[in-house]
């Protein structure tokens, strides 16, 4: 400021002689007053100022001039929308619920992104905002919180077998050609794994080039100690997902073919490598321990109630039952998780909100659904359906107080257009969550606490019809926590939603 001012003053002083007017020097050699002399600073001091504080108004004025144009001709659905974003921090974002709790829901799940979450969901939100996605894509916003109305039976049959082809479609010319559907570098491998297992729930066949290409892709990651996983801090969540996508292919060569399973070896590498991640003795964690059963994303992290579904997922598509150690072990874990005091949590959360839901983790003492006016940590549906699931899977029946207070929470909360405790957040995390828990309690009717019966497949189906976009994807517009703004992972997820829906009321 000071070489901008003595400048000025040169060129000022010039420009008085120049045309004929008086400088300082002149004008104290003719009035010989140093009053005239401060005058003529004076006026040249504020003239000076005038100039800059001129220049400094004119480009504010231009910028304003300029963010007021283009946001009155920004298109509406661009000014409404969400800022694509992976997720959130660590411990509130990536899984399945999930970039939010836990760093997933969100590589593709909770947790990770609760941004990868509730998990990773995947993958639910690798690390913070960043991503900027998919702006190439078509975006449809997910419906406003309002159940659609139910479809017959010929239109649904119709439209349900449109809405596969469509997405089939979609993702068959969105894989890029390593194999994957990664968004970018950093989305590891859980969307991809999560994709390929939709898929082939939904009838695309194990020796189709798109699917070949996936499983490819996911092999490229198998380590040493058998575990497949892009990066060791995911390596449960990987590997649990991806051992889904293998198993799911063996499962139809063998039914298909009657050939012997192709990975058959890899499946029992992933699973090893899997038990030896679960909190339990012989990691030194000894049953008193709140992470004792549990399984976190991988190496030391803590463990949390999405993870640990995922790796019961993956034990059972390896074969195994409810009296293996390792899920009876998990069930111990589970347990804690859940908002209900008895003889299997007696952590001090839970006598606070005893109403039967579930928690992310009881190791933080916090809920990504905040807290009760008592101090509680708030219970949320993705959770919930985790939990009951997980019990499921552990030999529990209707008649265990545990199942029946978690069933009871489900029955009051009720939605096939929210994931209740959490609003949009999740949503299609949920959905799968909510679809994989009913299908294995045998469950084709919820009552709801107003006593109205809901078929839940049929809402569920009709409700995720109305939210596909002509494009054939899916996206949850109304929140990017845990990777819901990956028009891939959320098609994915919906495939798997859509196929569990398909099923007879089995318990399968």
């Amino acid at each position: 400021m000071k070489r901008l001012y003595i400048s000025y003053y040169k060129i000022w002083r010039h420009n008085c002689v120049k045309n004929g007017f008086p400088t300082s020097n002149q004008t104290a050699q003719t009035e010989n007053s140093s009053e005239s002399k401060l005058k003529v600073f004076a006026l040249f001091t504020a003239t000076f100022f005038a100039v800059i504080f001129a220049a400094i108004f004119a480009v504010t004025f231009a910028i304003n001039l300029q963010n007021l144009t283009a946001q009155e001709t920004k298109p509406d659905n661009q000014s409404e929308r969400p800022r694509d974003r992976i997720g959130q921090n660590n411990d509130e974002r990536r899984g399945g619920e999930g970039r939010g709790e836990g760093r997933g829901e969100g590589r593709g799940g909770e947790g990770r992104g609760e941004g990868r979450g509730e998990g990773r969901g995947g993958r639910g939100g690798r690390g913070g905002e960043g991503r900027g996605g998919f702006s190439e894509l078509e975006s449809k916003p997910v419906a406003a919180p309002v159940q659609v109305a139910p479809l017959s039976a010929e239109e649904r049959s119709s439209k349900l077998k449109t809405a596969k082809e469509k997405a089939i479609s979609f993702l068959r010319d969105k894989q890029v050609a390593n194999g994957s559907w990664a968004a970018s570098p950093r989305s590891g491998i859980g969307p991809t794994a999560v994709i390929l297992t939709g898929l082939l729930n939904c009838g695309v066949k194990p020796d189709d080039p798109m699917i070949k290409k996936g499983l490819t892709f996911l092999e490229a990651s198998i380590k040493k100690d058998g575990g497949i996983y892009s990066s060791a801090h995911f390596q449960n969540y990987e590997t649990s997902v991806a051992l889904l996508a293998f198993a799911a292919a063996n499962k139809l060569i063998k039914s298909e073919n009657k050939n012997k399973p192709p990975y058959d070896a890899l499946l029992a590498n992933a699973e090893k490598a899997l038990r030896g991640q679960q909190y339990i003795e012989e990691r030194n964690v000894n049953k008193d321990d709140p992470r004792y059963g549990g399984i976190g994303y991988g190496g030391e992290t803590r463990p949390d109630l999405s993870n640990t579904q995922f790796f019961l997922d993956a034990l059972k598509a390896a074969g195994k039952n409810a009296d293996d150690p390792a899920i009876q072990k998990a069930l111990v874990f589970v347990s804690r998780n859940q908002n209900l005091e008895s003889e299997y949590n007696k952590l001090p959360f839970a006598s606070k909100n005893p109403d039967g839901g579930f928690i992310y983790t009881s190791t933080t003492g916090s809920s990504s659904a905040g807290t009760t006016e008592s101090g509680g940590l708030r219970s949320y549906a993705s959770m919930t359906y985790a939990g009951l699931k997980s019990m499921i899977y552990a030999g529990l029946t209707k008649d265990d107080k545990r199942v029946k207070a978690a069933y009871e929470w489900i029955t009051k909360n009720y939605s096939v257009v929210e994931n209740p405790g959490m609003g949009q957040r999740g949503l299609f995390y949920y959905y799968h969550t909510m679809s994989k828990a009913l299908g294995v309690m045998g469950e084709n009717q919820i009552v709801d606490a107003n006593g109205k019966k809901h078929d839940w497949k049929t809402e569920l189906t009709d409700q995720l019809l109305s939210y596909q976009r002509t494009d054939g994807a899916w996206i949850n517009d109304k929140s990017a926590q845990w990777m819901e703004n990956d028009p891939h992972l959320v098609t994915g997820f919906v495939l798997l939603v859509l196929a569990e829906c398909a099923k007879s009321n089995k318990g399968e």
